[in-house]
């Protein structure tokens, strides 16, 4: 998982380039981009993960080619089919990561509260730790 944490700890120093005032993130660019590159952590530690139990990497979720990003319904099936089994409550955990990470944080660009960035991005470490 030595990928995902590097996505994640870029995450950070993305975010850090950010100015703070009133408990929130001045400059939205650096949240949105945070958010984004933390996403495609936890989307490589699934990949890492399916990896590891000796997936070839030709089988891994597949890009959807007029959007250039992972499908997150590719990833929601290879989480339903090989990792709820051990633990059924990270495919909702992957959902909220999703939905908070991906389109609050990054597509919508929603996220502003130092706290809330924190608290999404510490869901997303602990996702990962989960996995390894």
């Amino acid at each position: 998982m030595k990928e995902a944490i590097r996505y994640l700890d870029n995450a950070k120093d993305i975010l850090s380039k950010s100015k703070i005032e009133d408990n929130k993130y001045v400059d939205l660019k650096y949240v949105k981009s945070a958010c984004g590159v933390a996403y495609l952590g936890i989307l490589k530690a699934v990949d890492e993960y399916l990896l590891k139990k000796g997936f070839m990497e030709k089988n891994l979720p597949k890009l959807v080619v007029s959007k250039a990003n992972p499908s997150v319904d590719a990833y929601r099936e290879m989480l339903k089919k090989h990792l709820t089994v051990h633990n059924g409550k990270l495919l909702r955990e992957f959902e909220d990561i999703y939905a908070e990470l991906h389109i609050a944080g990054y597509y919508r660009g929603l996220l502003r509260h130092t706290d809330t960035v924190k608290a999404v991005l510490n869901a997303a470490k602990k996702f990962v730790e989960k996995i390894k």
